[in-house]
């Protein structure tokens, strides 16, 4: 039944425990780290695409366009692709991606980061406590986002 409703879902990069741009990848400038964070690496992407169109979420985008005022943290590169990296830069300083810390300083708790692996993490707790979604479940891809009240 047609309810009239209309939702709106940030789709960003899953970070598939199996990422199909991962095995795609000529150069292998697509890759997983150990922690679960899908990435590519601008020095080595050669802008072939091909991971783009392996990616069932449409969570990657091709620069087509030069880039100034690069930030030397977060590099952007004419000719490559690029999708959310969950702030790794951040992640790495022991910080928080900036859609979490945004959601929090508007006075939400949409947006929660941590390790799904961890039964004590905050994000875990709250999973178990409330029921989530992956998007396209059917395609078994155990992504590392999971969402609420869809």
């Amino acid at each position: 039944m047609r309810t009239g409703k209309t939702q709106s879902l940030p789709m960003m990069c899953q970070h598939c425990a199996e990422p199909p741009c991962v095995d795609v990848c000529p150069t292998g400038a697509s890759f997983k780290r150990a922690d679960g964070i899908v990435l590519v690496d601008k020095h080595i992407c050669i802008g072939c695409r091909y991971c783009i169109m392996a990616c069932p979420y449409k969570a990657r985008s091709f620069v087509h366009s030069p880039q100034t005022d690069q930030k030397p943290d977060v590099p952007r590169g004419m000719g490559t692709v690029e999708g959310c990296t969950m702030c790794v830069h951040k992640v790495d300083k022991g910080e928080m991606p900036a859609c979490v810390t945004a959601c929090a300083n508007a006075g939400h708790e949409a947006i929660l980061f941590g390790d799904l692996n961890n039964p004590e993490s905050d994000i875990s707790k709250r999973i178990a406590s409330y029921p989530s979604r992956q998007i396209r479940e059917n395609l078994n891809l155990d992504t590392g986002v999971r969402y609420l009240g869809i």
